[in-house]
């Protein structure tokens, strides 16, 4: 079984940086509502156990386990979305995105985060996040 990867030079990472940057704050805002319903009904469903179904808990736990599931569908499309684009999210509290590159004959992922203006760092696959590098430029580019 082979897996396909779309490689990217830093130019077209840096294109579709812009390109994605709107979806990816969208899908992090999402994200940062989520986890605030997350811990609200985690709370609701310890007070609402064995409550009547009208009891003001157990209606808002209801309506925020519907909440929950909601975000959780929109998240997930806005994530196969951007996979769909080539690249990997990394971790969607941060922004982080990786591109798959080519340096010499060895694959490298290009790193990105949002808060950064362009693509200027890179790591080996194995390395992660902790392994950035700067980019090295050459004059012509």
């Amino acid at each position: 079984m082979s897996i396909e990867v779309t490689l990217f030079t830093v130019e077209e990472a840096n294109r579709l940086v812009v390109e994605i940057r709107p979806e990816l704050e969208r899908l992090r805002e999402l994200k940062q509502e989520f986890d605030g319903v997350e811990t609200r009904a985690t709370v609701l469903e310890m007070a609402a156990a064995g409550a009547a179904a009208d009891n003001p808990d157990a209606i808002e736990f209801e309506h925020l386990k519907l909440r929950k599931q909601t975000l959780g569908e929109r998240i997930g499309r806005g994530i196969r979305a951007v996979h769909a684009r080539g690249c990997v999210l990394k971790d969607l509290d941060r922004g982080l995105v990786d591109f798959y590159s080519l340096h010499g004959d060895r694959l490298i992922f290009l790193c990105w985060q949002l808060g950064e203006p362009e693509v200027a760092h890179w790591h080996s696959l194995e390395s992660g996040f902790t392994g950035r590098q700067p980019i090295q430029r050459t004059e012509t580019e």
